[in-house]
Formats: structure tokens, C-alpha cells, sequence
């Protein structure tokens, strides 16, 4: 892959193979981020993991960033009242699912009630590939669509293991405090740990690196303290 001169000159500022401390490398990120804008700084986790593992769940990390999310619901009568009131940004039913149909995706994230699935299921070529299908799993099926709602203003976010083993994830942005990106960072590893399937063996959690949306990947130390 060709790399920018500015990508480059930032690479020449650390040590490429070194493993740093996480209060090192969120430090080195941040040094090393160049674009004008405010780059969001990500972790990438590389999981000891097979193909018949899941590794998926969600979490409210502690320190909230970005842009408020655009929260979709799909409801009827009493809960479609609900998730208004809870203020999710577009709620439907029928409406909603033709409005998708028609190529309509202006929204970041879906709830919706289990009696709704049936319709909904059918946007799953569309949805499914774009991450945005409602799902048990992910606490985006459910009744409780008050709670959803909440949770996901506060920041709640899903992870998954992709087909490589690899988890990512944002974790703040380059504007944020240190110790909010690393407090970040550290829960996530702390949940991924939690999700370690019962019949792995030896290191769960392979390599972490950081980087910002330009800057190259910073190593972390899977050996650093993330309690």
C-alpha cells in the first residue's frame, strides 16, 4: 500500500515493532496524528480465537464521544409512543420498511420490538450488510425500548470479532484527555476478555495496536495492566 508523505514522516517518529505501555501509546497516537480534523483514535484487539467462536456483545464505555447517533425505531401503538418519548430520531413501522426498500439509510443504528422482526427480517439484505440489523445479541431487539434508547445515547456500542479474529473499535477521539482514551480502551479489553470462549488455550488476546484515523498503529503491550 503507498503511503502519504505525512504518514510516513509520522512513522519515522517511534519505534514501529516496539510494544509500549497503553499510556505510552495513547501519548505516541495523539503525537502522531496530522490531519486537520479530529481524527478518532481506534483499537484493533487480534484474538486467539477459530472460526466456530463468537466473540460479539455490547458495552457503554465511560467516556462518551462523537456525534449524538441517529436511532431508528421500528414499533407500533404504546412503544412506538415510547421510543418518541425516549427520543430515538425516526420511529415507523410499515412506513419505515418501504422508506428502507426504496434505498433510504440516513441513520446509525435500529431498534426494534420482537413482534416487529418478522417485517423487519425481510430488510436483511439490506440492513445485514451494513451492520445495521436489529439483533437479540445486541440488546437491539426488545420491549425495553426505553432502556435501548438510553443506553445508546449514553454510548453504547457493539463489538465483533471479524473473520480474522480481529476486533475494532473507536475509543475516543484525538481532542480527548489521555486518561479518558486509555479508561476507554482498558474497558474494552476487559469485556473482549470476558468474552474468551471456555476451550481456548494459552493467550486469548493476541496483540492490541492503536492508531488514529491517518496515523500509522501504535503496539500496545498485551502484558500492560488493564484493570
Amino acid at each position: 500500500m503507498k503511503r502519504g508523505k505525512k504518514y510516513i514522516e509520522a512513522a519515522k517518529k517511534y519505534e514501529r515493532q516496539k510494544q509500549y505501555s497503553l499510556k505510552e501509546a495513547v501519548a505516541l497516537v495523539k503525537e502522531l496524528a496530522y490531519a486537520k480534523f479530529d481524527e478518532t483514535v481506534e483499537v484493533a484487539l487480534k484474538l486467539n480465537i477459530k472460526s466456530k467462536h463468537t466473540v460479539r456483545d455490547t458495552l457503554v464505555l465511560p467516556n462518551h464521544f462523537g456525534a449524538e447517533k441517529k436511532i431508528l425505531v421500528f414499533a407500533k401503538g404504546d412503544k412506538a409512543e415510547e421510543a418518541e418519548k425516549a427520543g430515538a430520531t425516526y420511529v415507523g413501522d410499515s412506513d419505515l420498511i418501504e422508506k428502507i426498500k426504496g434505498g433510504w439509510l440516513d441513520f446509525d443504528v435500529a431498534v426494534s420490538t420482537p413482534d416487529m422482526m418478522k417485517d423487519v427480517g425481510k430488510l436483511g439484505p439490506i440492513l445485514g450488510r451494513r451492520g445495521l440489523m436489529p439483533n437479540p445479541k445486541t440488546q437491539t431487539v426488545t420491549f425495553d425500548i426505553k432502556g435501548a434508547i438510553a443506553e445508546l445515547k449514553k454510548g453504547r456500542v457493539e463489538f465483533r470479532a471479524d473473520k480474522t479474529g480481529v476486533v475494532h473499535l473507536a475509543v475516543g477521539e484525538v481532542s480527548m484527555e489521555n486518561e479518558k482514551i486509555e479508561e476507554n480502551t482498558k474497558t474494552i479489553v476487559r469485556e473482549i476478555n470476558r468474552k474468551r470462549p471456555g476451550d481456548v488455550k494459552g493467550e486469548f488476546v493476541k496483540s492490541i495496536a492503536l492508531s488514529s484515523t491517518m496515523g500509522p498503529g501504535v503496539k500496545v503491550s498485551v502484558r500492560d495492566k488493564m484493570n
